[in-house]
Parts: structure tokens; sequence; C-alpha cells
């Protein structure tokens, strides 16, 4: 090639240079979900779904986005490791049961980031990350209580702190409500428990609901993963208070509201970070204060007073003012395990293992 013809050929590429974008796109981001059910399960996994959603909506440009449903314990460390071995960048798992695979997959794979929904364990490589469910389910609780209910039976799902926590924070609510509106009840009997020992099992959530509403139980706390024993309250004639996504959404619109995660901004910043390069191993725990967790529309028959009332103890909490768990609480024996003056600390929390006064039912090993 000529001087004059080499000199000809650069002068047009850096005039077309001018008019147009020379620098390569960047690569996507790769982001893979591994789900315990189907995106549309009306519960759990549609809670996240909405979550990825979100994720799509905010970044969808910048990444390459893979979900894989029903992903059994047994089947989580293959379907981890395959995205791992594929070249993705991050990985979310979206259940407990895959806490063991993932810390596995994560140590043989310390270039990829891997995040773990509502586990314990961590390495460089591996978050952990959850919200604040307990302080919806408070708010739930308090909402029952200011509207009368005294005598609410819980289809409860698996006996771990998780759980537990919630079904305290929902019963220190109702009493609170109960309190303040000036209702006689039992302290020692306000919720009453039964597990399921499954995180979804509509039969069985339908059987139990029924049971509870025809013990003559005044309102049923759904906590399982389908809207299906808010739906069989619904059929009884008995309130409910629904979990995961808005129960009245599904047909249950006797749910007076409902407690949901709302996992869209953890998973958008997240993301973000991998995109930024500025990503870091953490334990994520956010509330209403993260926008973490909501809870949904009121029914219709929620009086105007309840609400307010409700929505000031919301606005307590988004400005990071949470005393849900400030003593004196007691536990079903009458055992202070949170002395007065005292407050529950996150580790507290996440180890709980006990039911407070208040809770009629045991937890079964």
């Amino acid at each position: 090639m000529s001087k004059r013809l080499f000199s000809f050929l650069m002068a047009a590429a850096l005039v077309m240079c001018a008019a147009l974008p020379c620098v390569a796109q960047a690569a996507k981001v790769k982001v893979a979900f591994a789900m315990l059910g189907t995106v549309d399960d009306r519960g759990w996994n549609t809670a996240h779904s909405k979550g990825v959603e979100a994720l799509k909506e905010a970044l969808g440009d910048k990444i390459e986005l893979s979900i894989t449903e029903n992903v059994g314990p047994q089947d989580a460390e293959r379907v981890i490791r395959d995205y791992a071995q594929k070249g993705y960048d991050i990985i979310f798992g979206n259940a407990f049961p895959y806490m063991d695979a993932m810390e596995r997959v994560a140590a043989e794979f310390p270039n990829v980031k891997f995040e773990h929904c509502s586990g314990y364990k961590m390495a460089k490589n591996m978050s952990n990350y959850f919200v604040r469910l307990y302080q919806a389910e408070y708010l739930a609780g308090y909402t029952a209580g200011l509207m009368g209910f005294k005598n609410v039976g819980t289809v409860a799902t698996h006996p771990i702190p998780e759980p537990i926590r919630g079904i305290n924070a929902f019963t220190i609510g109702l009493k609170k409500g109960l309190t303040e509106a000036g209702v006689s009840f039992d302290p020692k009997k306000v919720n009453t428990v039964v597990w399921m020992k499954s995180w979804a099992d509509p039969i069985k959530e339908t059987a139990l609901a029924e049971t509870l509403a025809g013990r003559g139980h005044d309102l049923i706390r759904q906590m399982a993963d389908t809207p299906e024993s808010s739906l069989a309250a619904c059929a009884q004639g008995v309130p409910a208070v629904g979990y995961g996504t808005d129960a009245a959404s599904f047909g249950a619109d006797c749910a007076i509201t409902s407690t949901t995660p709302n996992w869209g901004p953890y998973y958008v910043a997240t993301v973000q970070s991998v995109i930024d390069g500025t990503w870091k191993s953490q334990a994520y725990w956010g509330g209403f204060d993260k926008d973490g967790v909501r809870l949904a529309p009121f029914a219709k028959d929620v009086p105007a007073d309840v609400q307010a009332k409700v929505m000031a103890e919301l606005d307590k909490l988004k400005k990071g003012e949470d005393h849900i768990f400030a003593g004196p609480v007691a536990d079903q024996s009458g055992k202070e395990v949170i002395a007065k003056g005292a407050q529950a600390n996150d580790g507290d929390l996440l180890g709980m293992m006990y039911l407070v006064e208040g809770v009629s039912g045991s937890i079964p090993q």
C-alpha cells in the first residue's frame, strides 16, 4: 500500500469516527436467577419476578438475563454451577435451601459474584440478602388489632427464625392494636399457630385455613407462598391477611392487607454495582427505610382512622425508627426475653427461636 493511499484511508477513518461513535460497546453484564418455583406462583417467586422486572426496566440495555424456574434443592448446585461455567457475572439464588450449594460453587469460581437470599453464609464473592418482612408483619398485626380481631389463626410454614420472627412481630402489633382500641382480650392467646412444615402446599394451606375458620378464629394469617389460605378464609366468610404478594389481587377480597417484599431496589443496586465495578460481599437486610418491604393497599372496610394510625407507624419505620422488639417482651411461659429498656439486635432477630406471649401453639422439632 502506498503512503498516499494509507494517509487517505486514515483520514477517512478519522472523519467517520468524528461522525459516529468508534468506541467498542461495553460487554453486557450476565445476570442469572435460580428460582425455587415458577414466576407466576402468586407468592414468593412472583415477588422475586417483580423484582427482576424492575431490574430489566432499569438496566435492561446493560445486562444479559437468564432465569431458571422450579430449581429444587437437590438440583441447585448443578444449575448454579452451570451458570458459572457459562461465564455469568452474578448469580442470584432466591431460596434458603440453596445456601450450601451456592457456597460450594462460589469456592470453585472466585471471579463470579453470588447472591443468596435469606441465608447467613458468606464468602469474598458471596453475599446474603433479605428484607425485614417482620416490619410489615408488625403493621399487619397492628391493623388487625385496631379492628378488634383477637382470635387470629396463623397458617405458618417452617419453624425456623424467619417465620417465627414474623409471627412474633405480628402478635406484638396485634396486642398493641387491641390495647389502643380498648378491646378486652386474653394476653396469652390472641394468635394460634399451626405449622405446615412446607413453604407452599395449596392443599394443606386450604385445609388448615378451613380448620382454623371452623374453630371460630376471626382472622386467618397467611404465611405460605401461595394465597390459598387467604382464599380459603374468604370462602368461609373470615377476613385474612395475605403474604408475599397482594392476596386481594388474586381474588382474596377478604384480605384486609398483605405483607410484601419489594426486591427491585436491591436487584437494581446490586447489578449496578457489578456494572460499576464496586460490588462487594455483604449481608443485606433492608426494611421500609430501603423500600425493601411494603404493605399492600388496605381493603375498603379498613376504617380511615385505623389506616391513619398504621401509616403513622409505617412512617416511623421509613425513618429507621424500628422499636418493634423493644422490651419488656416475654415468651409464652411468661419469661422475660427482652428486658425493659433493651431492644433485640439483628443477631437476636436472626436467631429468634421462641414465641412471644400471646401466641398459642409450639415450635415443632
